[in-house]
């Protein structure tokens, strides 16, 4: 993981190549997910990304202020640490808050796969750098069958690769791969290409 500077993002999400992701992962089996459930409404009054995997999932994870609910599988001691999230269909339906996706990072989760994830929050998460991977159905449910297999997942190739030697494509479209490649968001992906603008520029001014 390579660091790039501040100056190609105003985005502290993403300031990391993200060109491979091993992991174990964390299964949530319940479907349509929605980002009430990913970070509750009152949780939304901060612009501050830092600190938001703390209400991650609060009202699951929470059995009361500061008393874990020991069933939930985030809070379970052999998923700690664990970036991948196997989640049911419909993850992330729901309102377009953008601090869903923030407080899945800042809980330590690199991408998400499911058979269906909401546009808008599969947009939101790109722009932050979580990865939406979906996959079918079936292939999904294979995998929650097997969650301590250490998965990688490569961006460049748009594939998903299990420790038996499976693989499964996944849909990403060209500029958001670069974007999570070069470690940008929109911003930071213009600004990086700054000069070639400027020469344009001079190149074709009247």
């Amino acid at each position: 993981m390579t660091t790039l500077s501040p100056s190609l993002s105003q985005n502290p999400a993403i300031q990391a190549r993200t060109v491979q992701i091993s992991s174990r992962s964390v299964v949530l089996r319940s479907t349509n997910i929605d980002t009430d459930q990913i970070i509750p409404a009152r949780f939304l009054s901060t612009t501050e990304r830092a600190g938001l995997g703390r209400f991650a999932f609060n009202d699951w994870r929470w059995i009361s202020e500061g008393v874990p609910n020991p069933e939930f599988a985030f809070n379970r001691p052999e998923n700690a640490g664990r970036q991948i999230l196997l989640a049911g269909r419909n993850f992330g339906c729901g309102s377009s808050r953008e601090h869903a996706p923030w407080a899945l990072t800042d809980l330590g989760l690199k991408a998400v796969v499911s058979s269906e994830i909401a546009d808008i929050f599969r947009g939101n998460s790109l722009k932050n750098g979580l990865l939406p991977v979906v996959l079918d159905e079936a292939d999904v449910q294979t995998l929650m069958q097997r969650p301590d297999d250490e998965l990688t997942i490569d961006v460049a190739a748009r594939e998903l690769r299990t420790p038996d030697g499976r693989i499964y494509t996944f849909p990403l479209d060209g500029f958001s791969q670069t974007c999570l490649l070069e470690g940008v968001d929109q911003l930071g992906y213009l600004l990086a290409r700054a000069p070639d603008i400027a020469r344009y520029e001079a190149t074709h001014a009247r």
